[in-house]
């Protein structure tokens, strides 16, 4: 009897193990097969525009080098010390950055904001050398179309936009280079998110930030929360550490979508420094 029950709990403990393993496998292939929905939160419902909050602005439609027409913002300001172009995070679309772009017209920059392909109303689905090709999109726009000087350029990259911005500084001469709250690549997030995950095998998205500062000679500005909940402090330290050229870290108070109201005097401060700087022709308030 005793070699008996020894038997059937040898077997249960074994059943379990094996159900573990296969709700395990289960867990990575999801991971794996629904990757972009954890990468891209798009909204296509556009809230509100930049009149809605006082601002002047122009709406563009611009084309990708492979035919996708992307909905933009171009916000003018008379001051014109500089001009941004702002690649936002992973959710939403750009009418939810619209406090956002007042802080940086305050500053006295004109901003060019843009929606990735299936996010807003630009047209297509959102893939990481899709997002490359938006972002160069805009770029194109502003220094062959409205004549920009590229030195008079800061890219601003947020959260997801970091490494979509940081893809572009490797690649054009840029003024400058905004990082705010980023991470150095997706895989190394995923690690700190998902830890009993062999994310690095399953990662099909790669966004290396990181990577793309070893060709980024530009004045590098990291902005990043101590509070961050979702990118965490560390990998904006990491960022600036990684910057070959002139950089400043600007550490701000409060959550990942929260520290930009937390700490909004100390980031404007921070950005106006950096502008009034680094950028080609601009002055200070």
């Amino acid at each position: 009897m005793a070699q008996g029950f020894r038997f059937l709990l040898s077997n249960t403990i074994v059943s379990m193990f094996f159900l573990l393993f296969v709700l395990y496998a289960l867990a990575c292939a999801l991971l794996y097969l629904f990757q972009s929905r954890l990468v891209y939160f798009p909204d296509q419902k556009i809230y509100a525009t930049p009149h809605e909050i006082g601002l002047s602005y122009d709406e563009l439609s611009l084309v990708t080098a492979d035919g996708v027409r992307l909905s933009a913002w171009h916000i003018p300001s008379e001051e014109n010390r500089a001009t941004l172009l702002y690649c936002h995070g992973n959710a939403g679309n750009i009418s939810h950055r619209l406090e956002h772009l007042k802080i940086l017209h305050d500053l006295g920059v004109n901003t060019l904001i843009f929606d990735y392909r299936g996010f807003g109303a630009s047209e297509g689905t959102p893939t990481e050398e899709g997002t490359y090709l938006d972002v160069e999109a805009a770029w194109a726009h502003l220094v062959e179309t409205m004549g920009v000087p590229e030195e008079r350029i800061v890219l601003l990259g947020k959260s997801l936009g970091g490494p979509i911005a940081a893809w572009l500084a490797a690649r054009k001469p840029v003024g400058g280079l905004i990082l705010h709250s980023t991470f150095t690549s997706v895989p190394e997030l995923a690690r700190s998110l998902y830890p009993i995950f062999p994310v690095k095998l399953l990662a099909r998205y790669h966004y290396n930030t990181r990577e793309s500062l070893v060709n980024v000679n530009a004045p590098l500005l990291v902005v990043h929360s101590v509070q961050d909940e979702i990118v965490p402090f560390s990998m904006g330290q990491r960022l600036y550490e990684q910057g070959a050229g002139p950089k400043v870290f600007l550490a701000l108070e409060g959550g990942h979508n929260t520290a930009l109201w937390v700490s909004r005097d100390a980031y404007t401060d921070g950005l106006n420094n950096f502008i009034s700087q680094y950028v080609v022709g601009s002055s200070s308030d």
